[in-house]
């Protein structure tokens, strides 16, 4: 069997191991939840959920790709739990027809399965100030597409795009919430839920900075972290001191309040909200973020805000290693599809890194690992923890004499 030799002790290879960590029953509970696999009697939910995950891990560009990595070894097909390997016409009609929220709902319902396990295992970066506090994190990213081949996604006259408009949950360090749009539509809109339940601290960047939205989060006594529009008209009513020998990049500190026409309008001007001015040394300049809390100090604010990072650093990962810049189909259906799937397979080397791993902690370190080991009969231990572990000798080697 060549490359797809066994090793006695795992039976299935590397991206089967990583397939059954999504429950059966879950992926067969949302293909009856949206009727996907009505009609299908071979190219099935889970086939396909199997070939985009494939094509995920191995940084396919094609369909042909997939269906000849998969279809190499009959022993592989099996072992994957399919009937027979994919062909690119039947990926292609399946990345057409089946519905894309089946995958949107398997995305959320395997992140509630493993909620606990992924909050309690979380290296997430603690605030002092706040370390009980439930934070969300919102941002967008926008991918730019060909307007003639994506003509659903409408960006500018001659370019198409499209926006993932993500929320962060800082527990989880793993998006809770995610919505795909064209890229026309402006960030303020892209969530449709941005009000939370009581408590909850939201930071975002100023292309959330809206007087209705700040007075809404307010009364539902969320905190939200934002930075204010640089043609803010606002007033300041009290300079709060500074400490005298820490946080030397906090430059101000002050309570204010909004009194535009506009603000006056929305109600806004009615609440005293606070600014902190922080000089950020690698760009040289000050930034201005404005919080509806009064209390907590300047650098749990400015923490804070700098937190998005965390969101940042995800959109990176999934550009640099999963495909959801190059795409297997151009219909809207084929697209978010594979976006989701994407997700699917961020979460589930999440759990890997954070439950198995011991050593390799970066996340593209890790991707590379397992596109490497991908189609090997190895346990996902021995891939995280052992290989790439400096250089190994072959023991079993004979000696060639050689005449002359």
């Amino acid at each position: 069997m060549g490359l797809f030799r066994r090793n006695k002790n795992i039976k299935k290879p590397v991206i089967r191991q990583i397939i059954n960590l999504v429950p059966r029953w879950m992926i067969e509970s949302c293909a009856k939840k949206y009727r996907s696999d009505k009609g299908c009697s071979k190219y099935k939910t889970y086939d396909q959920f199997v070939a985009l995950t494939y094509g995920q891990l191995n940084k396919c560009y094609t369909l042909n790709d997939i269906s000849t990595g998969i279809g190499v070894s009959e022993t592989f097909i099996g072992d994957l739990g399919l009937a027979q390997s994919p062909a690119r016409s039947t990926m292609s009609d399946g990345n057409k027809k089946r519905d894309w929220k089946v995958f949107e709902s398997l995305y959320y319902r395997l992140l509630k399965h493993y909620e606990r396990i992924l909050k309690s295992e979380s290296q997430r970066n603690i605030i002092k100030e706040i370390k009980d506090q439930n934070i969300k994190l919102i941002d967008s990213t926008t991918i730019s597409l060909c307007l003639n081949m994506f003509d659903w996604a409408k960006f500018r006259t001659a370019k198409g795009g499209l926006k993932i408009h993500t929320c962060w949950d800082d527990n989880l360090q793993i998006p809770d919430l995610v919505n795909i749009t064209e890229a026309k539509i402006h960030d303020r809109y892209g969530i449709g839920q941005l009000v939370f339940s009581k408590g909850t601290i939201v930071v975002e960047d100023r292309a959330y900075f809206d007087f209705t939205l700040m007075l809404h989060r307010i009364q539902a006594e969320n905190i939200f972290v934002t930075r204010i529009k640089t043609n803010t008209v606002y007033k300041s009513i009290q300079e709060l001191d500074l400490p005298d020998a820490e946080d030397q990049d906090i430059i101000k500190d002050e309570i204010i309040v909004l009194n535009s026409n506009k603000a006056i309008e929305t109600g806004i001007s009615e609440q005293k909200l606070r600014l902190v001015h922080v000089y950020k040394q690698d760009e040289n300049k000050v930034i201005e973020i404005i919080t509806n809390n009064l209390e907590w100090s300047a650098r749990t604010i400015a923490d804070l805000y700098k937190k998005r990072w965390d969101i940042e650093l995800f959109f990176k990962a999934m550009k640099q290693n999963l495909q959801i810049k190059t795409f297997l189909g151009t219909s809207e259906n084929a697209v978010k599809s594979q976006i989701y799937i994407a997700l699917i397979s961020y979460l589930l080397i999440e759990l890997i890194n954070r439950t198995i791993s011991k050593k390799t902690k970066s996340f593209s370190n890790l991707v590379e690992k397992i596109r490497i080991c991908l189609v090997y009969y190895l346990s996902l231990d021995y891939v995280c923890n052992q290989v790439g572990d400096g250089a190994k000798k072959n023991k079993t080697r004979t000696k060639i004499k050689i005449q002359f």
